[in-house]
């Protein structure tokens, strides 16, 4: 009897994951041997084509990386894009949220205007407001114009003062609608009955939203945290379809300096030392994030 219920559990389990199997395989194919690839190609020089010779070189490839000007430029400018997202994107994304779901007349509709940027494609979002932006024929200069702020007009992605700036409005512009939906999930989760307590404890506004929604939200902050960073540090579709990260090298970030060395360079080597290198910069900021949240969770 014994025997026959261990041979069906057996079977129901082989049934269960034989489910699975193909999206294991695919994922085996296309992410773990890439990975490893790309690692063993870190090592190499090459330039990618077929039946070329790869040639060791050790850590010659990481050694240049750490002499790569550009390339730590670009890091940089990657970091202080992410930087306004995590600031001023998210806290507005916050604040529409907190607003939101107050029950404010219309809310249906407001969601579906937060949320259309970021269901949009990046390429044609980037042509929008390359449109916008045009020195030429752009719609900002022509609304300065009719304002008389002629001393205004520029061409905003042209010019090296403005265009990293431009491509972080583009960019917190169509990504502020991610952080909205699931500020605005965290919160319809809180339960009402805390907010109820508190009035009729004559608590204002402010003290519930700090003793209240604050603490409760905690996970939901690291949640858009750690996404909006991994979102930003790899932004690639805007800056295509915008700069090409020009003028100069004003608009490069990792992610272009990187299709610069496969495509441009032919270097594939050194492209991949520097997709293992960024990969190791963003796993080292999430598991920060990480160690930080889990921290305050215990203070609390």
């Amino acid at each position: 009897m014994n025997r026959h219920m261990n041979k069906t559990k057996i079977y129901s389990l082989l049934t269960s994951y034989s489910f699975i199997v193909p999206a294991l395989i695919l994922f085996a194919i296309f992410n773990i041997y890439t990975f490893f690839d790309l690692f063993r190609l870190s090592f190499m020089k090459s330039n990618g084509l077929a039946g070329s010779i790869e040639t060791f070189v050790g850590l010659q490839n990481y050694i240049e990386i750490f002499k790569d000007k550009v390339w730590w430029e670009s890091v940089g400018r990657a970091a202080y894009i992410t930087f306004l997202a995590l600031t001023l994107q998210n806290f507005v994304a916050l604040i529409l949220a907190l607003f939101v779901d107050r029950g404010i007349r219309g809310e249906t509709i407001y969601k579906v205007i937060f949320f259309l940027p970021p269901v949009l494609s990046g390429i044609v979002i980037g042509l929008i407001w390359e449109w916008i932006f045009d020195g030429n024929y752009g719609l900002l200069n022509h609304w300065l114009t009719l304002f008389h702020m002629e001393k205004f007009c520029r061409a905003w992605l042209a010019d090296p003062k403005t265009a990293l700036y431009a491509i972080a409005f583009i960019h917190m512009w169509r990504g502020f609608g991610w952080g909205f939906v699931i500020f605005l999930a965290g919160l319809q989760n809180i339960d009402r009955e805390l907010y109820e307590a508190a009035d009729v404890d004559g608590a204002t506004w402010w003290p519930k939203f700090v003793h209240i929604t604050l603490p409760l939200m905690v996970p939901v902050f690291v949640i858009v945290s750690i996404l909006t960073i991994l979102g930003t540090m790899q932004i690639y579709d805007l800056i295509v379809s915008t700069t090409k990260g020009g003028p100069g090298y004003h608009t490069e970030v990792p992610i272009t300096r990187i299709i610069y060395s496969m495509t441009g360079s032919l270097n594939f080597g050194y492209a991949s030392s520097q997709a293992i290198v960024f990969g190791v910069i963003l796993l080292i900021v999430s598991m920060t994030q990480i160690f930080v949240s889990n921290r305050l969770k215990k203070n609390d």
